[in-house]
Order: C-alpha cells, then sequence, then structure tokens
C-alpha cells in the first residue's frame, strides 16, 4: 500500500449548512469547500480514501420515494438501494468538485468514488433490536399499517410522530477492499464507504444480499482505515475539536487524548452524544486497538491546521 496513507471520514451533515440550504446544488457548493481542504491533504503528498455520511440525503431519497408511491406505476426504493443512491450522487460531487481542484492546481492526480458494499453479520444482535429512525414521520395508523403489510419495525418518537427504525449492525469487511487497494496503489484518490457503505449478508451460500440497515460511516471507516493499514484516520465533523463535559457548565476541549483515556472517557458516559460524539470515538477507539497510528477529529475548514498539530483533538495509542 502507498505511504502517507489517509482515510477522511466525512459528515453527510457538512454538505448542508442549515435548513435554507439543503438543495443538490447547495450540497455540491459545500463539497466544493470541503474538497478544497481535501485538494490541500493531496498537495501535501497524502494518499486519500475516502468516507462520508448520507443520513439527511437518504432521508431525502426515502420522502421522495413515499411520495412518488402514491402515484400509480411507481414503486418505493428499497434501504439498500436509497444507499447505493446516495454513494453515487455524493460521490459525484465530491470527485468532480476534487478533481477540478486538483486540475485547477495543476496536480496531477485522478479521483474515482467506488459502489462499495460492506458485509454484516446476518446473526448481528442489531437485528434483533432496531433502533435506528429512517424516513419521514407518520402518524399512528400510517405506522400500524406500514408494520402490518411491509413488516416495518415503528416507534413512537418523542411526541412528534411515529417512524421507521432499522437496525444499525457492525460493519465486518469492505467487500470491494482488493479494488479500492487497487486504486490507492496506482495514486488515484479513491471515496469509498460512502454512507458506511451498503449494508449486505451472506446468508450462507456465499452470494450477497442487501438488507434494510445502516451501518455507521465513522465505524466503516475505522474499518477501512484498519483494513489499508492507514497512518492516520481523519474524521470531519461540526465542532473543531472534542468536548469534555460537553454542555456543561464545566465543558473543555481537549487537544490531545490517548487511547487509554479515550475508552476511560467513553466508559464515564458522560462526555460523549450518544448519536454524534460517541460514535466516531469507538471508531477511533477500534482502529487504534487494531493497530492504528493516529487519529484526528476536526472539521473541514481546519484540516490543515489540524494536520500541523495546531488544532483538532489528536488521539494517540
Amino acid at each position: 500500500m502507498p505511504r502517507k496513507l489517509a482515510v477522511v471520514a466525512i459528515g453527510g451533515n457538512s454538505l448542508i449548512k442549515d435548513k435554507r440550504h439543503v438543495t443538490v446544488e447547495d450540497q455540491y457548493q459545500a463539497a466544493y469547500e470541503t474538497c478544497q481542504h481535501l485538494a490541500d491533504m493531496v498537495a501535501a503528498g497524502w494518499e486519500l480514501a475516502i468516507g462520508h455520511g448520507n443520513g439527511p440525503q437518504v432521508g431525502f431519497v426515502l420522502r421522495r420515494s413515499e411520495i412518488a408511491a402514491r402515484v400509480e406505476g411507481l414503486h418505493e426504493v428499497p434501504l439498500d438501494a436509497c444507499v447505493a443512491d446516495t454513494q453515487g450522487a455524493i460521490g459525484y460531487a465530491l470527485q468532480q468538485n476534487l478533481q477540478n481542484i486538483l486540475y485547477q492546481r495543476n496536480i496531477k492526480k485522478k479521483v474515482v468514488t467506488i459502489i462499495t458494499q460492506v458485509l454484516v453479520d446476518k446473526d448481528d444482535p442489531a437485528f434483533r433490536n432496531p433502533t435506528k429512525p429512517i424516513g419521514s414521520f407518520m402518524d399512528e395508523a400510517e405506522a400500524r399499517r406500514r408494520a402490518r403489510e411491509q413488516g416495518w419495525h415503528v416507534i413512537e418518537d418523542a411526541g412528534r410522530g411515529w417512524r421507521r427504525v432499522v437496525p444499525s449492525p457492525s460493519p465486518k469487511e469492505v467487500v470491494e477492499l482488493e479494488t479500492v487497494e487497487t486504486l490507492l496503489n496506482q495514486g488515484i484518490v479513491t471515496i469509498t464507504v460512502g454512507g458506511g457503505g451498503i449494508p449486505v449478508i451472506d446468508p450462507g451460500d456465499g452470494n450477497y444480499r442487501g438488507v434494510a440497515a445502516v451501518i455507521d460511516k465513522d465505524r466503516a471507516s475505522a474499518l477501512l482505515a484498519v483494513s489499508l493499514q492507514a497512518d492516520l484516520l481523519l474524521i470531519s465533523t461540526a465542532v473543531e475539536k472534542v468536548a469534555l463535559y460537553f454542555g456543561r457548565p464545566e465543558q473543555r476541549w481537549i487537544d490531545r487524548m490517548t487511547l487509554d483515556e479515550a475508552r476511560r472517557y467513553l466508559a464515564e458516559g458522560i462526555h460523549f452524544a450518544k448519536g454524534s460524539m460517541a460514535p466516531k470515538i469507538e471508531a477511533i477507539i477500534d482502529y487504534l486497538e487494531h493497530g492504528g497510528k493516529q487519529a484526528i477529529i476536526t472539521n473541514p475548514e481546519n484540516i490543515g491546521r489540524a494536520l500541523r498539530g495546531e488544532t483538532g483533538t489528536h488521539i494517540v495509542p
């Protein structure tokens, strides 16, 4: 594998700045800004494998699908196909922007997107306890009908209505790993494991089959970083640094922590929000426990400064 290899995980929310900027063009512009910082990494000599989130984008696809299904002759899109759709669309925005920026900087480097499957265990406990809300809010009658007719798991969500919930199993293997390795060995920037990857299972006959589930993109990126023996796992998110005692009067930003400290802070259960920062810390712990060298958490605009050690939270073995 090429050395000085970084796996960079970009949050799906980072492509949507606020509720007023959600169109495809808005997201393309946000991708352009992120790609400027990724191009800086390329210029500094890093080979890049880029993962990204897709939560809001899958939500849009599902919403369009639900509306379209009311029209005779149209059908709803299965969740695994929604992940594939968003891998292509987000990958396109990142790929084209980054390729254009590299061309403008006279950096001769290609960029490609791989529609990536990620294997999960068909017996993962998550399949018995779906917890990840997806799609639109419904009234109770609609939710009960969907559960009865389509086998959906549904929950009442904090008084706001009913929603479908799906499993979030652990990623076990990047199916297209050898292809990703081949591209990186050729010096090609590779966008992969989008949205955590399309979740697939092996039913037992050696074939893959897509399932209605979502994989955490940071955990998938960590698995990719371990599989590639990457020198760096960089998680790009909404904050410049990680905070201890987040949201409390005693909150403080942290510049550096060791693997043991990360384990301890996570176990204390008071520092990292379950739906946002905790999965990132868990992913980094997994990466470092499997031989990873270093990890950084920061926001896109501070990637360059973080790589120079000027900001971000650096987590080391």
